[in-house]
């Protein structure tokens, strides 16, 4: 446990910024699978609208340091991949 004040701080600190990422990060995850879940069910005017409220989400994570831009990318591209298959 920690001796000083400012270590108690620190981890006071920590653990909020900790909870408000993972809030952020399953929050972006919920989207990325409503998308999945109407290409799924073949769904493409869904699928469409959920992909533009993930996108989004990707986007801030990104903007706010949650995932690397790569990972952000990467997820993108996939999710795009399918929405534009289950149109052909």
């Amino acid at each position: 446990m920690a001796n000083t004040k400012q270590a108690t701080k620190r981890i006071r600190v920590n653990h909020d910024a900790r909870m408000l990422n993972q809030a952020f990060k399953s929050d972006m995850r919920s989207a990325i699978k409503s998308v999945e879940q109407a290409v799924h069910e073949k769904n493409a005017d869904a699928a469409k609208e959920a992909l533009t409220t993930a996108v989004s989400k990707i986007d801030k994570a990104v903007q706010k340091g949650i995932i690397h831009q790569n990972n952000g990318d990467r997820k993108k591209s996939s999710l795009m991949s399918k929405v534009n298959q289950l149109a052909n």
